[in-house]
């Protein structure tokens, strides 16, 4: 059985690229297609097989919380209509995991947003997903890393090739290679120069890591912009820990960005059933009028 039991989501972030929609509304909130960003990261977690969830959010993100609770007015106007099947989608939400909530007071970076959720984790092994990265791959990375946690007893990073021009958007591992996609990190460095990169290979908004990433980042000093940088605490946590880099291709949506969240709009509603044919004549039907095929 794992030992990795809770996972936590920051979801305290500003969401500035969105706004003015993200003024009123969570980003986590923006639907794809029908449901929140932040429920399909909470799903991945519990196909991976966590049911224990905090979420690391701030002000103005109540809607998160109550989206994943009941209510009880809502409920008996879809059971005096008749609508069984929305009735069960909205009462199932409040099942899906053990979700708690505890607030980030100020957005000082994702290693903030980590530490905060201390007293929640204690002294075991945890899962972070990012609250506006999703994947749609039924929770296959994220089941891998933790199979390797628990192999090699060591925090793992997911690790995606970009190209050198995108690289200073993420943090950049240096690596030995392992076996097939795993890979041993030397070094890692948060949005380097393209020129001063280590490789092409992109830390990716899913982690599960071993305790000690807590006293690493009580060592850590604040960065850019007055934030404690979660790329920084594991360089310290590297000198003292392995940490092995899982290398991932398809299926991760930034969803934190509006190109990427557009289509994961169009490709997710695609592979629905009941939306597919009319979505792919709309699709059509706009590239023919602007003359684009």
């Amino acid at each position: 059985m794992s030992t990795v039991r809770k996972a936590v989501i920051p979801a305290a972030g500003l969401g500035t690229r969105f706004l003015p929609a993200s003024k009123s509304i969570p980003k986590e909130m923006l639907p794809i297609v029908d449901r929140p960003t932040i429920e399909y990261v909470v799903e991945e977690a519990v196909r991976a097989g966590i049911r224990d969830i905090l979420v690391v959010n701030g002000r103005g993100k109540g809607p998160i919380e109550d989206h994943f609770d009941r209510e009880p007015e809502l409920e008996a106007a879809l059971e005096q209509k008749g609508k069984h099947d929305l009735l069960k989608q909205v009462q199932a939400l409040a099942d899906l995991a053990d979700l708690h909530f505890v607030r980030q007071h100020e957005p000082l970076g994702l290693g903030h947003a980590v530490s905060v959720a201390r007293q929640h984790v204690g002294n075991e092994s945890f899962a972070v997903l990012l609250g506006d990265d999703v994947m749609v791959d039924d929770a296959a990375l994220l089941r891998s890393m933790i199979e390797i946690h628990d192999r090699e007893q060591a925090s793992v990073l997911a690790l995606l090739e970009v190209e050198p021009d995108e690289v200073s958007a993420y943090g950049s591992a240096e690596v030995d290679p392992m076996d097939g996609d795993t890979f041993r990190l030397r070094s890692v460095v948060e949005k380097p120069k393209p020129e001063d990169a280590p490789s092409n290979l992109a830390v990716i908004g899913r982690y599960v890591l071993r305790p000690g990433i807590f006293d690493a980042l009580d060592r850590i000093e604040p960065g850019a912009g007055g934030e404690l940088q979660l790329t920084d605490a594991i360089g310290v946590l590297l000198k003292e820990e392995t940490v092995i880099g899982r290398r991932f291709t398809h299926g991760r949506y930034d969803a934190g960005m509006k190109v990427d969240f557009l289509r994961a709009n169009l490709e997710l509603a695609l592979d629905r059933p009941d939306l597919a044919a009319d979505v792919e004549a709309m699709i059509v039907e706009v590239v023919r009028r602007r003359g684009l095929a």
